[in-house]
């Protein structure tokens, strides 16, 4: 039976220099890429390109989001099915197969190699069934086979012209279509091969942490930079599986994901996989254990409210969203300290961005207590109120919406001594001067609740706000006449050599 078995084994004998790298070789060849544990790219490539002439100038097509080195052709050839042999041959013949799919194929040219691309396409659909069934458990060179051979498919690395685009970044441009990668329908089928893998029943966690090690981990992080969505989404999946059923390395896993959110805050301003490292940190915080550790308390001073920075927030606001609110209802009294960030990173510019602050403000105010309320009240209702003035009728609509919410009704009835006389002035000016009918109706509305919540405290205030108006008002009518003693002192000397001339007074008007 094994030499039948053997018979049937690829009897093409390769060159030394076509021989893929043995699984256990540490030394990469020259000009390839080593991957974790020696699962790098010593293994060839095969993609054609070695039988153009130095003379051709036909660069391919920006489609590819990988760079496939060039290699030389190695010969494939289908293996036995897995049905053909007994039980206890099963597992090496799982190996020969992994091992078949370690040759890779450049898919910028469908018409090149197709022959040999089918082959490894069925190939890789029965390894996908095999190990779906779970049958028998997976061997350590079984473990080792399939993760050199994921290594050599999936770990690549992206273009300089794919990474660094003409508008400076990305966020920019947030119409233009992702780049579809032309390899993702062979790639796809290697991703569910991993995946199933490592949610299979049949893996050892214990054996496999030595080749799903640390720098596998990264590689694979390194891919969530993949401009094709459908990758990453595989992605986000596998890591969080990964990330399940081997504990060992979840500190680590935290770790090189924060060095991805601090390299994109403070050196880059450019990931494509934000938001999928951002849903994948949502289910993990809902995993944490209370009292939070304050490795957790520092993730999210330092990464989850800075990321409201960036100027491409609306590609991930609603996985940061999430994460943050993740985090307060866990630890209540850590409202206070994301409402403090939100004010610090306050898009002033940006009203877009402005009304995405909002609706997480209302989100967190909706669960707030009242001691971490009183906490941030005051400078919380000075921005609201600089919002409520806002010409942009969207920011000041949305704000103004906070009313129909029973919950911060209630704070703010219960704090109505503080925040009154904060925003009188708003909505006074607003029912007076707004350009948007909508705006000075809903601020209209937002006086009449103040006057029936406590008509004694809003008749004060309103006399207040109106002495204050007096005041401003007769301060500016002093520095209007102050100015035109000056003109015409200044029009009364006169002009000699290089004296500067006053031409037109400027009268000015701050408000805080």
């Amino acid at each position: 039976m094994l030499k039948q078995f053997l018979s049937k084994l690829p009897r093409k004998a390769l060159k030394s220099d076509e021989r893929p790298e043995s699984p256990r070789a540490n030394t990469p060849r020259s000009g390839s890429r080593t991957g974790p544990s020696g699962l790098g790219g010593g293994t060839p490539r095969s993609n054609g390109a070695n039988s153009s002439g130095p003379g051709k100038a036909n660069a391919p097509k920006r489609m590819s989001s990988a760079v496939f080195p060039a290699s030389v052709v190695a010969g494939i050839e289908p293996l036995v099915p897995f049905k053909d042999v007994p039980t206890s041959e099963k597992m090496n013949l799982f190996v020969s197969k992994v091992s078949l799919c370690c040759v890779t194929f450049d898919f910028t040219d469908p018409t090149k190699n197709s022959i040999e691309k089918d082959v490894k396409r069925q190939t890789l659909l029965e390894l996908v069934d095999f190990v779906a069934t779970g049958s028998m458990r997976f061997s350590e060179p079984a473990i080792l086979a399939t993760c050199r051979m994921c290594a050599i498919n999936l770990f690549r690395v992206f273009p300089p012209n794919y990474r660094s685009r003409s508008n400076g970044g990305a966020g920019e441009n947030d119409d233009d279509e992702p780049m579809f990668d032309p390899a993702w329908p062979h790639l796809q089928i290697v991703y569910e091969l991993l995946l199933k893998f490592v949610t299979s029943s049949c893996l050892d966690a214990k054996i496999a942490k030595k080749y799903v090690d640390h720098l596998f981990i990264l590689r694979l992080l390194e891919l969530f930079d993949s401009e094709d969505p459908r990758e990453r989404d595989c992605l986000k999946t596998i890591l969080h599986r990964i990330y399940g059923k081997f504990m060992v390395h979840r500190p680590f896993i935290r770790k090189a994901i924060n060095n991805i959110f601090y390299r994109f805050l403070f050196e880059t301003e450019r990931h494509n996989g934000v938001a999928e490292l951002l849903e994948i940190f949502g289910s993990i915080i809902s995993g944490f254990a209370l009292p939070l550790k304050e490795e957790h308390r520092v993730f999210l001073w330092r990464v989850l409210i800075p990321l409201h920075k960036p100027k491409n927030l609306g590609s991930y606001f609603q996985q940061l969203s999430y994460c943050v609110t993740q985090f307060i209802e866990k630890e209540p009294k850590l409202a206070s300290v994301v409402i403090k960030g939100l004010l610090k990173y306050w898009p002033i510019t940006s009203s877009q961005k402005e009304v995405m602050f909002l609706g997480e403000l209302e989100e967190i105010l909706e669960s707030v207590n009242m001691m971490e309320f009183q906490k941030i009240m005051a400078p919380l209702f000075c921005r609201i109120a600089c919002c409520i003035n806002s010409s942009h009728f969207q920011v000041a609509e949305r704000v103004l919406f906070f009313w129909n919410n029973d919950n911060i009704v209630t704070l703010i009835a219960h704090n109505r001594q503080v925040i009154l006389p904060i925003i009188l002035p708003a909505l006074e000016r607003n029912s007076h001067n707004h350009w948007n009918q909508a705006v000075l109706n809903l601020s209209l509305n937002v006086r009449k609740m103040f006057v029936e919540m406590d008509e004694q405290l809003f008749l004060s205030s309103h006399a207040h706000f109106m002495e204050e108006e007096a005041k401003q008002s007769s301060a500016a009518k002093k520095r209007k006449e102050a100015w035109e003693r000056l003109e015409n002192a200044a029009s009364l000397q006169p002009v000699t050599g290089n004296t500067a001339v006053l031409v037109t007074p400027i009268a000015t008007s701050i408000t805080c």
